[in-house]
């Protein structure tokens, strides 16, 4: 018997873009993600791409607003678009936007009320990876991208696992965590004061540690104009570790652009192709 139940299928560029949902392991709920499939999945297992959206999103807002579809189906490119939380009736959340419901932070919470089912890690490392391998017409090489919050979860996943994927990118991460309001907030509630634990979700931190001798390919797409730029993201943080570290990464800073869906949809081609590169 399937794991999983559909939601929703639409075909779109010769391929199908379907929602579906499931009751989670990890997470202890029940949880959607969305699976665009190219039309090569009808004749062979193609690689995947997992996109990990930012604070407020659902597993709806990349596949309606990004465009990515058509690229996705002309490279043979399956993409997965988790939710970014646990959700439910019985789920903790908080009022604010930032945390809770919606602000799952892709990490595994240690702190009441969160962790019976802020397990966001295991979920997008291990859980989810495995559902989609067994269930759909899909090899098991992956690349992970992401926008925001996702775009810190991309990072961060991909840098403590980097033998479970081909290639990380990122549009408008939060590249140091441990140093900006976002996450401070979201660390001190769902991690409590153990800095060890935090350092571990900092993807500049991490990069102080990677290997450079054999580092992961790697992409990051930075808007000028992006709002939360100087205050929340600090890309030239990132830029900063990668060179005393030696370890290779673009960063490509893009003029007049923020932090919308219209910069990622800009974008999102060239990202696509960067993956592609390393998936096939």
């Amino acid at each position: 018997m399937s794991q999983i139940e559909l939601v929703s299928e639409f075909k779109c560029f010769e391929g199908r873009q379907a929602h579906y949902k499931h009751q989670s392991k990890h997470l202890n709920c029940s949880m959607r993600f969305g699976i665009f499939l190219p039309p090569q999945a009808e004749v062979a297992r193609v690689p995947v791409l997992y996109w990990l959206s930012g604070l407020t999103c659902t597993d709806e807002n990349f596949v309606q607003k990004a465009g990515a579809q058509r690229m996705a189906a002309e490279l043979g490119v399956a993409i997965v678009t988790p939710d970014t939380s646990p959700r439910g009736e019985n789920v903790a959340d908080d009022p604010n936007y930032d945390l809770g419901q919606g602000a799952g932070f892709y990490l595994n919470a240690t702190q009441e009320p969160w962790k019976a089912h802020y397990r966001m890690y295991d979920y997008v490392v291990e859980e989810l990876p495995e559902l989609i391998e067994a269930e759909f017409k899909v090899n098991k090489k992956r690349s992970v991208c992401g926008h925001s919050m996702g775009g810190m979860g991309a990072l961060v996943v991909a840098l403590r696992n980097t033998h479970r994927y081909q290639a990380v990118s990122a549009f408008s991460p939060i590249v140091n965590p441990t140093q900006v309001p976002w996450g401070d907030k979201a660390f001190s509630h769902y991690l409590g004061d153990d800095k060890s634990l935090w350092r571990l979700q900092d993807p500049c931190e991490l990069l102080s540690w990677a290997d450079a001798s054999q580092p992961l390919p790697m992409l990051i797409e930075q808007g000028s104009d992006d709002q939360f730029l100087k205050e929340q993201l600090k890309t030239d943080a990132i830029a900063l570790a990668a060179q005393k570290k030696g370890y290779p990464i673009t960063i490509n800073y893009r003029s007049g652009y923020d932090h919308s869906y219209f910069f990622i949809a800009s974008f999102i081609d060239s990202h696509l192709k960067f993956h592609a590169e390393h998936l096939y």
